[in-house]
């Protein structure tokens, strides 16, 4: 796991310091962060924040739907997604 460890290490460097050419959409970051957070602490915890918290709404249900993924499932796909869209940059 410590090969997949540093390439998810790598991948979550590369989205957090993202510029030029290299800047996920509004709905990829929804979905980088959801996988990070599954990766990082499980499953969801704590209240669904309320209707007019949209952001942190958005971010507790992208979360939300990863439940059961295991650590290194979200790990796997963190890293397949952000190959993916260095792929299609070129």
């Amino acid at each position: 796991m410590s090969d997949l460890n540093s390439r998810f290490q790598a991948a979550v460097q590369l989205v957090r310091t993202a510029e030029g050419d290299f800047r996920p959409s509004n709905e990829m970051k929804l979905r980088f962060y959801a996988l990070y957070k599954q990766a990082t602490e499980g499953d969801v915890h704590g209240k669904k924040p309320g209707a007019f918290d949209f952001v942190g709404k958005a971010k507790w249900e992208a979360w939300s739907a990863l439940r059961g993924t295991s650590a290194e499932e979200a790990m796997r796909q963190y890293v397949a997604e952000v190959e993916k869209l260095r792929a299609e940059l070129g």
